[in-house]
């Protein structure tokens, strides 16, 4: 089967969408897929800084095409990037025909996807993830009119749990049963336990983008109630993002110096397991997920996680059990959860130990890539659904035309 991809951001971007990627693509191209990758990128110096710039590398086995995000860059310009990904998908499927096209966002990508399978009668999958599914469409009328096409019209939506399909529809009025819910997944073999760790104090470890509606500053907020209080940790904060010197300045005027918490910057992902491997526990403080990648690779590298009760969260932990959960935004409660894990030890490798059990039994990429190319035989052949207006009403209030990076 020829599958196009279109992709919101893919490395050297570091996020959760560049890591489903990398993971799907691996998959489609084991199974005998012919795959052209299709990914925007921020090519400018403040995208670069807070995700990491540049066009996508090279993927075995793929077709990769890199688009500049110019109009976003220039003026939070969705309209020209959109145009430009129809213009791509169209020229590539007239040099050699595509199957099925797959779009990573429902909003500004799978828009785009939705138009170009119009114009050349090709069905569409679209993954609904991460911020896409929590804020486009409650920005403004544009991207609600766009986000309610795609949810009502693609072939297939794919989702990553039942508690972000309630959020989807709650909020868009969506239609529950045109989901197929397809959990997120780890490199089990990628992401192993490691049997001895270095002495010390416990080690407390946030890894991802450095976001404010992650709950990084949360975070800093209960070290600091846990080193008032005479609990002994370290703790690694890696990543880029929007909140980077927010997050340095919240530590310093907490009185955090580097011996309680140090940020480690921008990750290359072929490093990322070693970090895994020195820490103790992951904390995600997060305010909503899509399905959280990296609270699976802290499980499949034998980590203790904390985290909150939040949409995609909630999918994949439950508290007690696999994990520790607070409210989100809930500082006191994150720091007695913290502060629970780092002192009971038993409790610590109990929820590792349950963790890592059930992320190998459930959370496979073979698995989870099976389920996905199902849905492409499912549909494949499948007419597009051209009941649609491909016109949009212009809203220029939209607050992610002036941050298009946080959409």
């Amino acid at each position: 089967m020829r599958i196009c991809f279109v992709s919101r951001r893919y490395f050297p971007a570091i996020s959760g969408m560049s890591v489903y990627a990398q993971n799907l693509l691996r998959e489609l191209v084991g199974a005998g897929h012919d795959v052209t990758m299709i990914s925007q990128y921020r090519g400018d110096a403040f995208g670069t800084r807070v995700y990491g710039g540049g066009p996508p590398p090279a993927v075995p086995g793929v077709r990769v095409i890199g688009l500049e995000q110019i109009g976003e860059q220039t003026n939070g310009d969705f309209e020209r990037d959109i145009a430009t990904m129809v213009e791509t998908i169209v020229a590539e499927h007239a040099r050699s025909p595509f199957d099925v096209l797959h779009a990573q966002y429902g909003y500004p990508t799978g828009w785009a996807t939705l138009i170009a399978a119009r114009t050349i009668g090709l069905p569409t999958v679209v993954s609904i993830q991460g911020g896409d599914g929590h804020w486009v469409g409650s920005c403004c009328e544009t991207h609600r009119v766009a986000m309610c096409a795609v949810l009502a019209h693609a072939n297939a939506l794919l989702i990553g749990g039942a508690s972000f399909v309630g959020e989807v529809c709650d909020r868009l009025g969506a239609d529950p049963d045109r989901f197929t819910i397809v959990p997120g997944a780890v490199d089990t073999a990628r992401f192993t336990p490691v049997e001895t760790r270095a002495p010390g104090p416990i080690r407390l470890f946030y890894h991802g983008r450095v976001d404010r509606r992650k709950g990084v500053l949360d975070f800093i907020e209960a070290l600091a109630r846990m080193r008032d209080a005479g609990t002994p940790f370290e703790a690694i904060v890696s990543g880029i993002g929007p909140d980077v010197e927010a997050s340095k300045d919240l530590a310093a005027e907490r009185g955090l110096g580097e011996a309680e918490i140090r940020f480690t910057g921008y990750a290359d992902y072929d490093t990322v397991p070693a970090l895994y491997a020195q820490a103790d526990v992951f904390v995600s403080p997060t305010y909503a997920e899509g399905f959280s990648n990296t609270i699976l690779e802290a499980m499949a590298a034998g980590l203790a996680v904390v985290s909150t009760h939040s949409v995609g969260v909630s999918d994949c932990l439950r508290d007690e059990e696999n994990g520790l959960l607070v409210q989100p935004g809930d500082v006191p409660a994150l720091a007695a959860a913290l502060t629970r894990v780092v002192v009971d030890d038993d409790l610590r490798r109990r929820l590792a130990t349950d963790g890592l059990s059930e992320c190998r039994r459930v959370y496979s990429w073979h698995s989870v890539g099976r389920r996905i190319m199902a849905v492409y035989d499912e549909i494949a052949g499948e007419l597009p659904d051209p009941a649609f207006e491909e016109t949009l009403p212009h809203d220029p209030s939209c607050r992610f035309r002036a941050e298009p990076h946080l959409l």
